[in-house]
């Protein structure tokens, strides 16, 4: 845990100092280098993430696939319910505490999503999206082998996600075990969203990623969309 404090001091720290990117440029200065890695990444999904998953899909009824992602999603919701209450979210960490109990029980480890009927839908909250509701600068783009695309802020998230990662304090071979599992059931949901991928794979993942980043930290809430904006400033208001 010193361990763990030491580093999320140095993440805070060495986040704070990078300015949060404006243009393109600027949010991915590192491009010659992330682009590499991204050929990478891109090389090992095509030869193994890829088969693997398409694998899974064809073994796995599609109701099954469904429970596993839910139970998977229960699995990490203390993730999502210590960072309510970094943000200072009371009322949204009571209700992800509920919804983790009754999904946990009544739901038979997550199998059936119980919360969503009783009026709690899933949130997901992150340290990345606690370091940026504390003000630190999301820093430039960049790309992490095998991991995927992320920001300087959001790699260091990761440390301190991991003190309330339930995965960090089971048996290696079952962590792991569900970590795989993970991996091949979330690029197996990845599958039919290859299909909106559109031109240059790299900027198309890069602007997404960024985009969704941004729409989660502020919570779905976007008072102004520069695409949007052009495409409709020019129609009139519905009357």
């Amino acid at each position: 845990m010193k361990n763990t404090g030491r580093l999320l001091l140095v993440a805070i720290g060495f986040a704070s100092l990078l300015p949060v990117a404006a243009s393109a440029d600027d949010t991915d200065p590192w491009e010659g280098f992330n682009r590499g890695v991204y050929r990478f990444n891109d090389t090992v999904d095509q030869y193994v993430a890829k088969p693997v998953a398409k694998a899974y899909q064809k073994v796995t009824p599609q109701p099954v696939d469904d429970g596993i992602t839910r139970v998977l999603r229960n699995l990490l919701s203390p993730i999502t319910l210590v960072n309510e209450l970094l943000q200072g979210k009371p009322a949204a960490a009571a209700a992800t505490t509920s919804r983790f109990m009754f999904n946990s029980t009544i739901g038979l480890a997550g199998i059936f999503d119980i919360g969503a009927k009783m009026g709690m839908p899933r949130t997901d909250e992150d340290f990345g999206q606690t370091l940026a509701v504390w003000g630190v600068g999301q820093g430039p783009y960049v790309m992490l082998p095998l991991l995927g695309p992320s920001t300087v802020r959001d790699f260091f998230g990761r440390f301190g996600d991991a003190p309330a990662d339930p995965r960090a304090y089971m048996n290696t071979d079952v962590a792991y075990g569900i970590l795989a599992l993970n991996l091949v059931d979330t690029r197996a949901d990845l599958m039919k969203a290859e299909k909106l991928v559109q031109g240059d794979r790299y900027n198309f993942i890069r602007d997404y990623y960024l985009q969704v980043r941004a729409f989660d930290i502020a919570d779905g809430v976007v008072t102004s969309d520069p695409f949007l904006d052009d495409d409709f400033e020019s129609e009139p208001a519905a009357q």
